[in-house]
């Protein structure tokens, strides 16, 4: 992925919006894996990347070494986050109309089981450390290599691979005594 990030980066230096639109794409699921990551919320996590990937953009001329790009835009999308926490004041609320419908058809007891499982699954996550969230959700949501991870968060592959297989384990701890408690 380097060699491609290379290229596309030097062409949306030039202002080339296929290039950028392609930089954005390769890095779209990453940033938000590191958003959701810091936030715990999806739509806040959402928020962040759009935002962060408009304050990337504008700066892409600071980016001097290709292999700095990954590493530079978690940062920024990371301190976006963190901003995001520390104003967090009132949390949004689900309009009622939004909750009652299904899009899908699905029964409401299918419904409400997904959501207790979902939030299950951000309780868990919130008990591992940032990085561990980070590493996890970019490997297991979002399908990235040990090698990447470690570029982009700035750390080295087998510290990736001890943060992924810790998180996993201790996910696996959380989720399990939770099941055991309702059986």
């Amino acid at each position: 992925m380097s060699e491609e990030v290379a290229h596309l980066l030097g062409r949306a230096q030039c202002g080339d919006p296929a290039a950028v639109e392609r930089l954005v794409r390769l890095h779209l699921g990453a940033a938000y894996a590191v958003a959701l990551a810091v936030t715990g919320d999806p739509t806040e996590a959402e928020d962040v990347v759009q935002d962060a990937m408009v304050a990337a953009l504008a700066r892409l001329g600071d980016v001097r070494r290709p292999e700095g790009f990954a590493p530079w835009l978690m940062q920024i999308v990371r301190n976006r986050s963190k901003n995001v926490l520390r104003s967090r004041t009132v949390r949004a609320a689900l309009p009622l109309e939004a909750a009652a419908a299904s899009p899908d058809g699905s029964s409401p007891a299918r419904d409400a089981e997904r959501a207790d499982l979902r939030d299950r699954l951000r309780e868990g996550l919130a008990t591992l450390t940032e990085t561990q969230r980070e590493v996890v959700l970019m490997h297991d949501m979002e399908g990235w290599k040990h090698r990447e991870i470690g570029a982009a968060l700035g750390l080295p592959e087998g510290t990736v691979r001890h943060h992924l297989f810790n998180a996993r384990r201790s996910l696996r701890a959380f989720l399990g005594a939770l099941f055991r408690e309702d059986g």
